[in-house]
């Protein structure tokens, strides 16, 4: 049920072991401390990651908020979850814009995957999440979600560290320290901690040394300039609608993005099922429309200039936490976060965030993206030691860290992430049928131990 949550209790306090469910609530005001933790826990990606894909801050936050209460109501309330911003789309986002894409262009790329997830979450309602093995096993998602982290490297080396590499390297160090040394919430937030760090140090750089020399991504070239204007902070109003903007397709900026889709997948599949597992509830009957609901949020979202969303780790953490599961929290939280969209104040002060901050912050992230894709092999005991799965992974991880380009036609070519991942997908399906093996579920993982044949995967 999306509506209508039973009070856990006296409403107040939560005995030892016990939890709050999904279709329960505490009181109101407690409930809405928890949307408000919710809120802080997806915030700092949310509006990073539009800002590193150049689109509007407030539009990403607001439609966050739309997705979220859209994404609860498909899945009738049985998968507590918000949705924040994609990173799996940076990658093909700034190789848009590299070639000349603008934002109309990016949105109408991540429209189109955002219905072709939608469709992927259709199939795998009717067909069963063991279908998903079938088309991405372990080996392959595992490859995408790598190459789409470490194909990023060039983003952080050539546009965000040049720009104040000393600002970038102590907002890393900061960040990491954070992140690894505070536990609890504090870590999880530890990436939004670090950006406003580096915020705060690049204003006092500012005054104690002055204007900086070096490369500008505003102008694309070196000059010298302030590292943080607030000019556009005074000059924006505190209430106001976001600024929309309506998408343009072309094919050729479609085909980047599109390799997105796989890593959203495993990415959603992988958070519903942790969710699963803390509310001791079997999610899998509802999976298909957990991917399908985070495609309609994301092609809602990219139909009004913001940015793709997915379900968000930081807010399960919250949940693993606070042992509250109530969607309820989750629907304040996306009230809050249009709230905040109809404040331009605040997103002018975002697009205000200085590119060696982003430098330091991004390394970060895209690393962590990237390792990601390591572990989804470790825990599927991906076995390098068969060529089928080394052969095509380690190709399309090469291609996409280039980045490298091939020209197709003389309009149209594939490059980095979008030619990596072909290479990975194809590869490895190809080369099974030139091996002689048949279609297993397996994923080049190694078998269980115990019982032959098992599916380890699942």
């Amino acid at each position: 049920m999306a509506f209508g949550w039973k009070v856990h209790g006296d409403g107040r306090t939560l005995a030892p072991g016990e939890v709050v469910k999904p279709d329960e609530r505490l009181s109101w005001p407690r409930m809405v401390g928890f949307g408000a933790q919710h809120v802080i826990a997806m915030f700092g990606a949310t509006f990073v990651f539009p800002l590193v894909m150049g689109l509007n801050a407030n539009v990403a936050i607001m439609m966050s908020g739309v997705a979220t209460i859209l994404f609860l109501l498909i899945v009738q309330g049985k998968i507590p979850s918000y949705l924040g911003t994609s990173a799996s789309f940076v990658g093909a986002v700034v190789a848009i814009r590299a070639a000349g894409g603008d934002s109309g262009t990016v949105t109408g790329a991540i429209l189109v995957a955002g219905l072709v997830l939608a469709l992927c979450g259709v199939a795998i309602h009717y067909l069963g999440v063991r279908v998903i093995n079938k088309v991405f096993p372990p080996v392959v998602t595992g490859a995408v979600v790598m190459l789409i982290g470490f194909g990023l490297a060039y983003v952080v080396a050539d546009i965000y560290w040049p720009q104040d590499q000393w600002i970038a390297l102590i907002t890393m160090a900061v960040t990491g320290l954070v992140i690894v040394g505070f536990k609890g919430f504090v870590g999880r937030v530890g990436v939004l901690v670090g950006l406003i760090a580096g915020f705060v140090l690049s204003w006092l750089a500012d005054l104690v040394f002055g204007n900086i020399t070096a490369f500008n991504a505003g102008t694309g070239q070196v000059d010298t300039h302030p590292r943080v204007s607030f000019q556009g902070v005074a000059d924006a109003p505190w209430i106001g609608l976001p600024d929309f903007h309506a998408p343009n397709f072309a094919v050729s900026a479609i085909v980047l993005v599109l390799p997105a889709v796989i890593a959203l997948i495993a990415e959603n599949v992988g958070h519903v099922k942790a969710v699963g597992e803390m509310t001791g509830q079997d999610v899998d009957p509802y999976m298909g429309r957990a991917v399908l609901a985070d495609g309609v949020g994301t092609a809602l979202a990219s139909a009004v200039g913001g940015s793709p969303t997915t379900t968000y780790a930081e807010n399960i953490g919250v949940m693993a936490a606070t042992r509250v599961y109530s969607t309820g929290a989750y629907y304040i939280a996306a009230v809050i976060a249009i709230l905040f969209g109809l404040c331009p104040k605040f997103g002018a002060l975002v697009a205000a965030t200085p590119g060696g901050v982003l430098g330091g912050i991004t390394v970060i992230l895209y690393g962590m993206i990237g390792l990601l894709g390591a572990k989804i092999w470790i825990e599927n005991r991906v076995d390098f030691a068969d060529p089928v799965n080394m052969v095509p992974t380690g190709a399309g991880i090469i291609l996409a860290i280039g980045p490298v380009s091939h020209q197709i036609t003389k309009d149209f070519s594939l490059a980095g992430i979008a030619l990596g991942t072909v290479v990975v997908l194809g590869g490895y399906h190809l080369l099974r049928v030139v091996a002689g093996r048949p279609s297993t579920l397996s994923g080049g993982a190694r078998p269980a131990p115990v019982v032959e044949g098992s599916d380890s995967t699942t």
